[in-house]
């Protein structure tokens, strides 16, 4: 008997295990509120193409992919097969919201931190999110930055050239600065000091937005679109976040001018939702 038949009902729950965890995080962003520009239970936010029920179709769709993915990392699956399954999901996404682009950037991000963390636990090894990326890049690294190189048009590789802005593919890359170095810490030290998920959650938006190139905010409104959304979370930030009495005022009223500029900070949205992620793996 191999080691891989030995302990492959163990892989096979640890990776539902995982996946279960990739769609509470993409819930919890989903049902935050309020959240600037982006969709949530109370409003479609800037978007007049997508609302609440399109984003629970697209996670119904994307149930088992998470959980697919995690095993394939567990059975240290080539990027090749990696790709593949992100493709298959991409398709299953806009299949079941009419050619919608609802979660294309978490089916990437989440997938990968997935995968490894599926290959992590599959040999009792930390899930720490430096970790995670650290097996990402040594796994699979190489492959991500080929097929960077090779990447069919879209609107966020047109935003990447035009703006020289670092997207997602060259954020995991890079190590995922903006997840591990402002999300996660903002998230947890929130939770710390509040014991409040909504409040670190908005916190944490916040922190991801103050900073991020988010390439859904240069394809919406140009390098002024994005400047005006990170210094409106800055001014948010220096005002106390979510500890300031009137913090949900403030979020309220950044929403209605997102709304008003037709600005939605999608590339945030998926940092929340990963950061969720990694919290949930190694709180």
């Amino acid at each position: 008997m191999t080691s891989q038949t030995r302990f492959a009902p163990d892989l096979r729950s640890a990776s539902g295990d995982i996946g279960r965890l990739a769609i509470r995080a993409l819930l919890t962003e989903l049902k935050l509120h309020p959240k600037p520009g982006l969709v949530s239970p109370v409003d479609n936010g800037a978007h007049d193409d997508m609302n609440l029920t399109t984003f629970v179709r697209s996670l119904l769709a994307l149930r088992f992919y998470f959980t697919a993915i995690a095993e394939a990392g567990a059975r240290e699956a080539s990027f090749d097969e990696l790709r593949r399954l992100g493709i298959e999901a991409e398709r299953r996404m806009l299949a079941a919201t009419g050619g919608i682009n609802t979660h294309r950037g978490a089916i990437f991000c989440l997938g990968f931190l997935a995968a490894a963390a599926g290959w992590r636990r599959a040999r009792g090894l930390g899930l720490q999110g430096e970790l995670l990326t650290e097996t990402v890049l040594q796994l699979w690294g190489e492959g991500v930055a080929e097929v960077g190189r090779v990447a069919p048009d879209s609107h966020g590789a047109r935003v990447i050239r035009r703006y020289g802005a670092r997207g997602a593919r060259e954020e995991l890359l890079a190590g995922l600065p903006t997840l591990l170095g402002i999300a996660v810490p903002a998230l947890r030290e929130t939770l710390k000091r509040t014991s409040c998920a909504e409040r670190a959650s908005i916190q944490c938006l916040f922190a991801i937005m103050a900073e991020l190139q988010d390439t859904n905010l240069l394809h919406r409104g140009g390098l002024e679109g994005l400047g005006f959304v990170q210094n409106a979370a800055r001014r948010f930030l220096d005002a106390g976040g979510v500890h300031a009495r009137d913090w949900r005022q403030r979020a309220l009223d950044l929403h209605g001018d997102c709304v008003a500029l037709h600005l939605s900070p999608g590339g945030a949205a998926d940092c929340l939702a990963a950061a969720w992620f990694v919290h949930g793996l190694a709180p």
